[in-house]
């Protein structure tokens, strides 16, 4: 294995762990906020109980995710030093903004978590906000960092040097808006899917009592909802790489030839010596539209860009429908959950859809880590996209391989350590007897 090659997969790891934890830390706020609200409107303890036990779940998970966050701060500096001290200037604003959400954020979990029998019931909803809120600013500037890196602004480069630089300009790069929403809905997806998940599965051993009910309802209702929300997003996304990267479009598509009427792929397998995608169902124009809004917009093919600047395409083509897939199915499944709801069937008396929805779940956070694969592996061979390569970025130090060796071991034990702590706090009896789990 490389230097290089561990660099590489060493980010992939640590931020494919990584973001998982930062899901949670955007879409349980929210969840916290909602039953809290409902035990406010209502005077139902279960709903309290709801909200006090979510609680804990959301410190281990926050506790975690600024584990693995801290880390990747880290490793731009030191896996990536030539990137950072070329485009520092550029690029640290952002960097900056998410550290003070991150603090304000830890300073209302600290209160939040400890306060839930010390503060009126009010004001200690309100406490819940600013954690909201943080999270949902911490997740869009590491995100604006990410879309500039795809789209970069804000500077000019004399001699191979930054001159002029301007942060705000790059900070509200023009993909920034499309990643952020996308990014943070795919985050309110993986937290609803999850947590549905787990209490469809409860359900499944028989534990059909009011409090996993509401809890499924409430997990159900924010996955779905984020689901039909994807799809549009994501056509916005698709307008910005068209515009901005047309290469990955290319490559996620596996489109090799410049055309108009350019077809939408569903599946197949592109052959870089044939130059042709083989076995894929194809929709004329379905492609043009997407990226144009005009069925007979012409889509540059990968043909048209030089070898050396080529993705990985087959990676890119399957992550892009691997994620478009397991979205579409999880479409799907809020069609067949609002016509159940609507024909008044109860979703704990159908044991085949709880199966769905506890698959439903795992498959979430499959397509999260597709949609990063397209983000960052299409990118490649640029770490800023058209500026500067990836091989060019990278640390001239030794002792990357044994680093990223360590480094899996840590992860290893992390992602143990906390299933196994969630499992324990899941077997902490309610404090309702009537309400038993």
């Amino acid at each position: 294995m490389s230097e290089f090659f561990a660099a590489r997969l060493q980010m992939a790891l640590t931020l494919g762990t990584h973001i998982i934890f930062a899901c949670f830390g955007i879409g349980l706020p929210l969840l916290l906020i909602f039953v809290e609200w409902r035990f406010l409107k209502t005077g139902d303890e279960l709903w309290r109980t709801l909200g006090k036990r979510w609680s804990k779940t959301f410190g281990v998970l926050f506790a975690v995710g600024a584990v693995s966050g801290t880390v990747l701060s880290f490793e731009l500096g030191l896996l990536w030093p030539e990137f950072m001290g070329t485009y520092g200037a550029v690029i640290g604003l952002p960097f900056v903004l998410e550290g003070f959400a991150f603090f304000l954020e830890a300073i209302f979990v600290g209160i939040y978590l400890y306060t839930w029998d010390r503060l009126p019931p009010r004001v200690h909803w309100f406490t819940a906000f600013p954690i909201a809120l943080s999270g949902l600013a911490g997740g869009t500037f590491v995100v604006a960092a990410n879309a500039w890196m795809n789209v970069p602004t804000g500077f000019e480069l004399k001699d191979g040097r930054v001159v002029d630089a301007d942060p705000m300009t790059a900070l509200f790069n023009p993909g920034m808006p499309a990643q952020a929403a996308h990014m943070i809905v795919a985050a309110l997806m993986v937290t609803g899917f999850m947590v549905a998940a787990y209490y469809a599965f409860e359900t499944l051993k028989g534990r059909n009592s009011e409090y996993n009910r509401r809890a499924l309802a409430m997990g159900l209702g924010m996955g779905i909802i984020a689901a039909m929300l994807q799809g549009p997003v994501g056509h916005e996304v698709g307008h910005m790489v068209a515009k901005y990267q047309p290469i990955k479009l290319a490559a996620m598509e596996g489109h090799f030839e410049t055309t108009d009427w350019a077809p939408l792929r569903i599946g197949g397998i592109p052959n870089m010596e044939t130059r042709e995608t083989t076995m894929a169902i194809e929709i004329p124009g379905g492609l043009s539209m997407i990226a144009f809004n005009d069925p007979t917009a012409t889509v540059r093919g990968l043909n048209e860009f030089p070898d050396e600047d080529l993705p990985p395409v087959a990676v890119v083509h399957f992550a892009f429908q691997t994620m478009v897939g397991i979205g579409t199915m999880l479409m799907g499944l809020g069609l067949l959950t609002f016509w159940r709801v609507w024909k008044k069937k109860p979703i704990e008396d159908d044991r085949w859809l709880l199966w769905v929805i506890v698959a439903a779940g795992p498959l979430s956070i499959v397509a999260l880590e597709a949609g990063w694969i397209v983000t960052e592996v299409g990118r490649q061979p640029w770490i800023v996209h058209g500026v500067m390569r990836t091989s060019d970025a990278v640390t001239e130090a030794p002792g990357v391989v044994p680093l990223f060796i360590v480094t899996v071991a840590i992860y290893a034990g992390l992602v143990v350590g906390t299933v196994v702590t969630l499992q324990i706090l899941s077997r902490i009896p309610m404090p309702e007897p009537s309400h038993d789990a």
